[in-house]
């Protein structure tokens, strides 16, 4: 795993844009087209930002997926992973090849599921923008993880801390406000991807980043797992790499 350093969220994201639109470019250039992968949120926003701006990037073939979904939002709520790349990104950008949303219709669930892993399984992951939860999960994925299953995408329960961060960064009002299951793609779907572009920035990520480098590789760290991408690229900035040294996660 190639850890990168930059002083701040915006060099963070600026970094990991122009790796990111490289190898974009790398999957259009072998195979004609390129098959991404986004998680969404607010340690994403500088790196879409940067990658909007990607001018050489041919977005007419370039198919896009996302991470996970909340299960039970209305349509166009602002936690919608869909709603929030459509505004962050896709408005941004000329129209691309396809996005595939998800449904967040819990009466559509094991439709959507299904419709979603046969999908995916004729457009193999180019590359995958993701993060790592204040807990240690990977897209929905919170600890312990389901490791064993091959499916690209599952329905999880979410746990309290994974819905306590997403009442802290403001998509709801409280933590009673947050849905407790998701759709995500599955820890062996992410690692499936030829590579992987994880944005990480802030110092409340700061333990999370210390867990996926030193961690045992276990359901209960599932960023670790991260170490078995044959090309997963962790982009840092200074307050979330403070742990990275040593693991100083031991004198807090």
């Amino acid at each position: 795993m190639l850890t990168t350093i930059c002083e701040n969220k915006n060099t963070l994201g600026h970094e990991a844009a122009v790796a990111g639109s490289h190898l974009i470019r790398k999957a259009i250039r072998e195979q004609g087209y390129a098959n991404i992968a986004f998680v969404t949120g607010t340690s994403q926003l500088q790196t879409l930002l940067f990658l909007s701006k990607s001018e050489r990037l041919d977005w007419s073939k370039v198919n896009i997926f996302l991470l996970d979904e909340f299960l039970g939002l209305e349509k166009g709520h602002k936690a919608s992973s869909s709603s929030f790349l459509k505004e962050n990104f896709l408005s941004l950008i000329p129209p691309v090849a396809s996005f595939t949303e998800i449904d967040s219709d819990e009466k559509k669930v094991k439709e959507t599921v299904r419709n979603l892993n046969e999908i995916m399984r004729s457009h193999p992951l180019d590359v995958a923008f993701i993060c790592i939860g204040e807990n240690g999960h990977l897209a929905f994925n919170d600890p312990p993880a389901d490791f064993d299953t091959k499916d690209p995408y599952i329905v999880v329960e979410l746990d309290t801390r994974s819905r306590r961060q997403q009442a802290n960064e403001g998509w709801f009002k409280s933590i009673n406000d947050v849905p407790k299951r998701a759709i995500t793609m599955s820890v062996h779907e992410i690692l499936s991807a030829k590579h992987i572009i994880c944005s990480c920035p802030d110092q409340r990520k700061a333990k999370s980043v210390a867990a996926c480098i030193f961690d045992e590789i276990t359901p209960l760290s599932p960023c670790a797992a991260l170490r078995n991408s044959l090309d997963a690229r962790l982009f840092l900035d200074r307050q979330s790499s403070k742990l990275v040294y040593s693991d100083g996660r031991r004198g807090l």
